[in-house]
């Protein structure tokens, strides 16, 4: 068996999301007894003796939908946003003068993934639902993380980029990078990274593991991870979001 919670996992959360682990492989009664951090998540998803990961939405309406089952989709309490729901942090060097998205035709995106809701397709999907007319498809610098395209920004070797706003909560928190830029916009809230599990596996008993996993911890583990809980979003909603370029 094989469990991961890759997608928040830096540095300052690690050992918060090993308590918090140890604590839904209590309530849930099976698992390995620590998280897997070596295998490539996208492995990780699809292995038949997965019990617990979290994916991205965009991973997860592309690809994984039908291969796994949805456990549940955690609540950071994102400001503006449903419970479960998230947005995309839209940052541009703070001396930048531009004030509007359009200016920005034709300038470079730092990417996290092509694989990314909110690194990608939040951006893409602002861009077609307000008119804009352009992409940024063939104009991006795909960096790995959302930190790194943060700072791709901040040394204007990119010209903005598209943040998950739970990470751009912790590099505000945890790095010197967010004083070097400033936010130009937000996008509408989309439904935040879900919890998975093998295909075979009942997801109702992790659900309700991962919920009283969650109250168990600290208030001080609970605020480093900026868990508020875990909601149950429809797959419906993932998958009524659109597919970005390619």
């Amino acid at each position: 068996m094989t469990a991961s919670l890759p997608m928040y996992d830096v540095a300052s959360t690690q050992a918060a999301n090993d308590r918090l682990w140890t604590e839904i492989r209590a309530c849930y009664g099976a698992g390995p007894r620590a998280l897997d951090r070596t295998t490539d998540p996208h492995k990780t998803w699809e292995d038949p003796d997965l019990v617990l990961s979290q994916t991205c939405g965009l991973p997860y309406r592309s690809a994984l939908h039908g291969r796994v089952q949805l456990v549940g989709t955690p609540d950071y309490g994102v400001r503006g946003c449903p419970p479960g729901y998230y947005k995309s942090i839209i940052v541009v060097r703070k001396e930048d003068p531009r004030g509007d998205l359009a200016a920005f035709a034709g300038t470079r995106l730092a990417r996290n993934d092509v694989r990314s809701q909110s690194g990608w397709a939040a951006i893409e999907g602002h861009l077609v639902e307000n008119g804009f007319g352009f992409s940024f498809a063939g104009n991006t610098l795909d960096t790995g993380s959302h930190a790194l395209s943060a700072e791709a920004v901040a040394e204007g070797r990119a010209d903005l980029a598209s943040l998950d706003a739970v990470t751009w909560t912790l590099i505000k928190r945890e790095t010197s990078l967010a004083p070097r830029l400033r936010v130009l916009l937000s996008t509408r809230p989309t439904p935040g990274l879900p919890l998975i599990t093998a295909r075979g596996r009942d997801p109702d008993p992790l659900f309700t593991a991962v919920h009283s996993a969650i109250s168990a911890l600290s208030a001080r583990d609970r605020a480093r991870l900026l868990l508020k809980g875990i909601v149950a979003i429809p797959a419906t909603d993932y998958l009524a979001e659109p597919l970005p370029p390619g």
